[in-house]
């Protein structure tokens, strides 16, 4: 996985792992600035991810910690490889507030679970579907803007064939998903076909929740879940709304939210009858050109 660490992962462990350190050494904020002379606002901005530590910073608080060896250089390093910028950072003016720290997460991911109740999630989506999609949402975007954006997208893709390990991707879609023609039947169908091609990988499963299944856990809107390679990182949930994207970090709203996906599974189609009844819109949107 290291051919796939993201700056935005590695600030979000070295954020925990300074918040653990301090936990431990039953220091205040206050006493740690004082022996590094800063301020404990400045230790509290590092702590809660607002600022980016530099190595030097870092070496400092390792010594009041009194971490060495291996364990140091670790942290010393984490803080080289969060204070660098990933492809994405330079859309970031862009993208919606939010996003942008999402692909960063997402680039380190071992395993997405996505539901999807309205359109196919981006990381699964043709480049004639994410215009679409884009040109539909934007709204008052130049058509430049867009551009950007469906570029952006068919970038994370690479997540799903390397290089590295290629991320693990569980998608859940509501039947409206294969309903709602996006761009017309051929580029419905082109999209259609590249789910079912993308069904074939061995890291990537979809699965369709029935119009049947009746009312459901997640009625309420799409959400992403994202696992990490290092234990040491706890999940967390992306929830996306028109102008903005969060990424709470209450273990209870990530617990809740990987008890919904699990019902979910339980309603949805297993795999092979989901790629059926993709294979069956398909053939459907082929018909209508």
């Amino acid at each position: 996985m290291a051919s796939r660490r993201s700056p935005t992962a590695r600030h979000r462990r070295l954020m925990a792992e300074l918040n653990h350190l301090r936990a431990d050494s039953g220091l205040t904020r206050a006493q740690v600035a004082e022996r590094i002379g800063t301020t404990d606002t400045t230790i509290w901005r590092y702590e809660t991810g607002l600022t980016r530590p530099k190595p030097s910073d870092v070496s400092a608080l390792t010594e009041v910690y009194g971490v060495t060896g291996e364990a140091r250089e670790s942290l010393i390093q984490m803080a080289r490889e969060a204070r660098k910028r990933g492809w994405w950072h330079r859309h970031r003016q862009a993208l919606k507030p939010g996003f942008d720290s999402y692909i960063g997460l997402e680039a380190e991911a071992s395993v997405v679970r996505s539901y999807e109740p309205l359109v196919v999630p981006g990381l699964m989506q043709t480049e004639a579907y994410a215009r679409a999609v884009i040109e539909a949402t934007s709204l008052t975007h130049a058509p430049s803007a867009v551009d950007e954006k469906v570029s952006v997208r068919m970038s994370r893709q690479q997540l799903l064939h390397g290089p590295g390990d290629p991320i693990q991707l569980v998608a859940v879609l509501d039947e409206a998903v294969l309903r709602r023609q996006i761009g017309g039947p051929g580029v419905m169908r082109e999209q259609l076909e590249h789910l079912l091609d993308l069904g074939r990988l061995p890291n990537v499963e979809i699965r369709v929740i029935p119009f049947f299944a009746g009312a459901h856990a997640a009625m309420d809107g799409k959400f992403c879940l994202l696992s990490f390679p290092e234990p040491e990182d706890p999940d967390l949930v992306y929830l996306e709304q028109a102008a903005s994207g969060l990424v709470p970090e209450d273990p209870e709203e990530v617990r809740r939210y990987t008890l919904m996906f699990g019902s979910l599974s339980a309603l949805a189609l297993g795999a092979e009858a989901s790629a059926a009844f993709i294979a069956r819109r398909a053939e459907r949107c082929s018909n209508q050109q």
